[in-house]
């Protein structure tokens, strides 16, 4: 079998079969891999079990956000309208983009999630105000998560 590595990074490809395979990870690469879970003082704990974001490859990957209260519990809802929920869903991005070392200004991708779709204007008034200049590429898709009172959660990508 011919294995020829890729760009460096550990990833190997069986010639002639088409197949990518891992790199076992000694413990030691595990901690050097460059990943860094990103911890938001005062914010709520994932009520599931994920990171608010990880940073890696000098990029910022924050998790789907929902518009719940800081300092509040993991699933204490702010606002009854999707304008109010999503100011406060991106509010809460951009706190985890700041504990990160990012910020909203190198936002490259976001991804919105609707609970009610017929609710994209609303939407998308609220979201304007945060990212008034160049626009990030963007992605909506509907919410398939039903946590009761949740119209929107929002999830980026950042430069570090």
């Amino acid at each position: 079998m011919n294995r020829r590595t890729f760009l460096g990074s550990g990833w190997t490809a069986i010639l002639g079969a088409g197949i990518a395979a891992a790199p076992e990870l000694s413990g030691a690469q595990e901690r050097d891999s460059g990943l860094r879970h990103v911890e938001v003082p005062g914010y709520p704990a994932p009520h599931s079990p994920y990171s608010h974001a990880v940073v890696a490859n000098g990029l910022v990957f924050v998790s789907g956000q929902i518009p719940v209260k800081p300092g509040g519990g993991p699933t204490e809802v702010v606002g009854t309208t999707m304008q109010e929920q999503t100011r406060q869903s991106l509010r809460n991005v951009q706190t985890i983009l700041k504990a990160a070392g990012s910020s909203l200004d190198r936002v490259v991708k976001v991804t919105v999630l609707l609970a009610r779709p017929e609710l994209y204007k609303e939407m998308n008034e609220a979201y304007a105000e945060f990212f008034p200049g160049a626009k990030p590429a963007r992605a909506m898709v509907r919410f398939g998560a039903d946590i009761p009172g949740v119209l929107v959660a929002i999830e980026a990508i950042a430069l570090a």
